[in-house]
């Protein structure tokens, strides 16, 4: 008779993790580090699979091809990348990544958020990951500076925080960079906004209107200030001034600003106000500021009233009315000792246009009100709203349903758009007119 042979083990989820810790502990105990750096990747990584693969052939553990798969790739993480957070950076469709503890990571997909599989293995391997993405980009996080917000260099912007500011160990927070800008067609088609809402604000930067987009934290302001500096013309200097350079814009004649925090003693901050200021120094045609939060909103404001008109900015508020009132708040915390009603005809003077975006609760981002700044009546500055986004209600699967609708109010600035040689149809702002029934599957950040 034959013998019985038995089928090879199967290695349990916890005894695979320890191989795979093994392994890249044995790895690492082989590498020379120092001739590793001197040569080119590829050659590295071609080095580094041979030297894995020798590895697992010694294993008296039974792998199977998807295992070994597994560990080559995520060794290789571990060594040249961010290790497991590689995968979420590598999918297209993530837009954050939010990891709350070594063992508890969120992304962000389409809106939603939604709980991951992946996992590290402690919380000194996380704050290895988080060390090394600090170290990349020149800064550093220890208990003596324990917040990094910096840029990687594809763009994606990362907030690192550690004990003893987390109380539940380190904390790390990824909004990835898109590769490819989105443009008004797309936001048509995934429901953000109506086409004539879309002519009409092609309209507005065309014809040098100051615009301001409100929104709240994750909206999707930043991609809708991309969209619309695309429309600026190539042959006009744009200056751009960001926290975090997240802006994408295609034309020729860019100039990109970008702050500076302090360094280890505390000094040679480089502040958002001190690029506005220096912006107009740089003869602009347009300033371009990815958000306005502190005392650069009066600057910001006094550029648009004194010839740099057909400026972008965007800001953290719930409505457009709320956006007012933070400016003035931000001018207050300039410093300047300025009569309310003063600051309030800076704002009402520099702004033009507030386009108000919303993130819904089925995740998909929109386009919720168009609304003209047109003066001030008393210490009150009036506004009219062009178009709206009318909520009807929520189907079946969870999807917000509704629909754009123009006010039935032609903007003052018309004439403005007309002089520029740029002809809007009267039957646009029609308010029996239905544009549009809205049911979108998409979002877009």
């Amino acid at each position: 008779m034959n013998p019985t042979i038995e089928p090879a083990r199967v290695p349990t989820p916890s005894e695979f993790q320890q191989l795979k810790a093994r392994l890249h502990r044995e790895v690492l105990d082989r590498l020379n580090l120092e001739s590793l750096q001197q040569m080119d990747r590829d050659t590295a990584i071609q080095g580094i699979r041979a030297l894995i693969t020798d590895l697992m052939n010694q294993e008296t553990t039974p792998l199977s091809t998807a295992e070994r798969r597994v560990i080559m790739d995520e060794t290789l993480d571990e060594i040249f990348g961010l290790g497991p957070l590689e995968p979420l950076l590598a999918d297209p469709g993530i837009n954050d990544i939010l990891v709350n503890t070594f063992d508890q990571i969120y992304v962000e997909r389409h809106g939603k958020l939604e709980p991951t599989l992946v996992t590290f293995k402690d919380n000194n391997h996380l704050m290895q990951i988080i060390d090394r993405i600090v170290s990349r980009v020149g800064r550093r996080i220890d208990e003596s500076s324990p917040i990094v917000d910096a840029r990687l260099t594809d763009g994606s912007r990362i907030n690192a925080i550690i004990p003893p500011l987390s109380i539940d160990g380190p904390h790390l927070s990824i909004r990835k960079f898109r590769k490819d800008a989105l443009s008004g067609e797309d936001l048509i088609r995934y429901g953000s906004l109506a086409a004539p809402m879309l002519e009409l604000l092609v309209g507005c930067v065309k014809a040098r209107l100051n615009v301001l987009i409100s929104g709240g934290t994750g909206a999707g302001k930043t991609t809708l200030l991309n969209v619309l500096s695309s429309f600026i013309p190539n042959n006009e200097r744009i200056v751009t001034i960001e926290d975090s350079a997240e802006l994408q814009l295609r034309q020729e004649h860019v100039v990109r600003l970008e702050t500076r925090p302090p360094n280890i003693e505390g000094e040679g901050q480089i502040t958002q106000r001190q690029l506005v200021i220096n912006s107009l120094r740089m003869r602009p045609d347009r300033i371009v500021v990815g958000e306005v939060r502190g005392g650069e909103a009066i600057d910001m404001l006094q550029a648009m009233n004194t010839g740099h008109d057909g400026s972008l900015t965007t800001i953290h508020a719930n409505a457009p009315r709320d956006a007012l009132a933070r400016l003035e708040t931000m001018v207050a915390m300039a410093g300047f000792q300025l009569p309310p009603r003063a600051v309030k005809e800076q704002v009402a003077s520099a702004i033009d246009l507030v386009i108000q975006v919303a993130r819904h609760s089925d995740g998909t981002r929109r386009v919720t009100s168009l609304s003209e700044i047109i003066g001030m009546e008393e210490d009150v500055i009036t506004m009219q709203e062009i178009f709206s986004f009318e909520k009807s209600g929520i189907d079946q699967e969870g999807t917000v349903v509704g629909r754009f609708r123009p006010t039935g109010i032609r903007p003052r600035f018309a004439d403005r758009l007309r002089v520029s040689g740029i002809h809007l149809p009267l039957e646009m702002f029609d308010e029996s007119v239905l544009l549009e029934t809205v049911q979108a599957s998409r979002s877009w950040r």
